[in-house]
């Protein structure tokens, strides 16, 4: 278990909890959309992936292309996530105390601040030792085994979360720790959860989209590139935070959350599939 000591003494305390909390890989869904509207979901982000990738092939821009495309990706991967536990937790736990005005906000700002830092910094750990690996292994970049490899994974794991296929997705099922938020002082814990998520692989992310920005980063074999994937993925990640400089209160934000959660799992899959289907067209081309 990983452990991290506050400022100024005191107990260790683990960066991420250490119970198992039981969440599901990807939702049901049971009343909002049906198969018929997930299928044709399915059936459009592979024609839209297809068309885009067939469309970029012919304008001669592959190459500037699958840079941003895979930084877009892990954007809105990370954005995603937001709808998984540690997203509740941190949006509902790292608020600002008392009523909301310009002293409150600005005593908030350096939980903010170091809050982002926490994932810049797991960014840069992550992109260090899998772009690292990536380039002790050999990978050559963006060759057409790692595209049709990446492309074929994109699918699975898009059809997983619409609900067509249930494949293996080890996670470690582990949340922030909330009881910390009581032993020591906000903009600690706002440095502390920032960390924990942006290694993103000690709590539980719901989108499996983390797994193509893990694969994506090794296969490229460089530090750089593997780098500016998780700055892109934790961004998506930090950034919803900025709600709380808003004058809203934490219950509209979470109602708003559960009200779009198969909605985000909706999108999620349609990503994962329109992806793999512009990964896949770019290899055969």
């Amino acid at each position: 278990m990983t452990t991290l000591t506050p400022p100024a003494g005191g107990e260790a305390i683990p960066l991420v909890s250490t119970r198992s909390e039981g969440v599901e890989d990807c939702l049901v869904f049971a009343q909002e959309y049906s198969g018929r509207i997930r299928l044709a979901s399915l059936a459009g982000a592979a024609l839209i992936g297809v068309a885009g990738a067939a469309l970029v092939y012919r304008s001669d821009t592959q190459a500037e292309t699958l840079s941003v495309l895979f930084i877009g990706f892990s954007f809105l991967g990370g954005l995603l996530s937001t709808w998984s536990p540690c997203g509740y937790s941190s949006l509902c736990l790292l608020r600002p105390v008392g009523r909301q005005s310009r002293s409150t906000l600005v005593k908030y700002t350096p939980t903010f601040l170091l809050h982002g830092a926490g994932y810049a910094l797991g960014a840069v750990i992550l992109g260090v030792i899998l772009g690292l690996a990536g380039g002790l292994l050999g990978f050559p970049g963006a060759s057409f085994v790692m595209l049709g490899v990446l492309g074929l994974t994109g699918l699975v794991y898009g059809a997983h979360q619409l609900g067509f296929l249930r494949v293996p997705y080890p996670q470690r099922r582990a949340q922030v720790p909330h009881d910390a938020r009581q032993r020591f002082p906000m903009w600690f814990i706002g440095g502390l959860y920032g960390l924990s998520l942006g290694l993103n692989y000690l709590t539980y992310v719901q989108t499996p989209i983390l797994y193509l920005v893990t694969a994506a980063a090794v296969a490229s074999g460089n530090v750089t590139s593997a780098i500016v994937l998780f700055l892109a993925f934790n961004a998506g990640r930090f950034l919803p935070m900025a709600v709380n400089y808003l004058p809203v209160s934490d219950i509209a934000v979470q109602n708003w959350l559960a009200r779009r959660q198969e909605s985000a799992a909706l999108l999620d899959g349609g990503l994962l599939i329109a992806f793999g289907a512009a990964l896949l067209t770019f290899a055969v081309l």
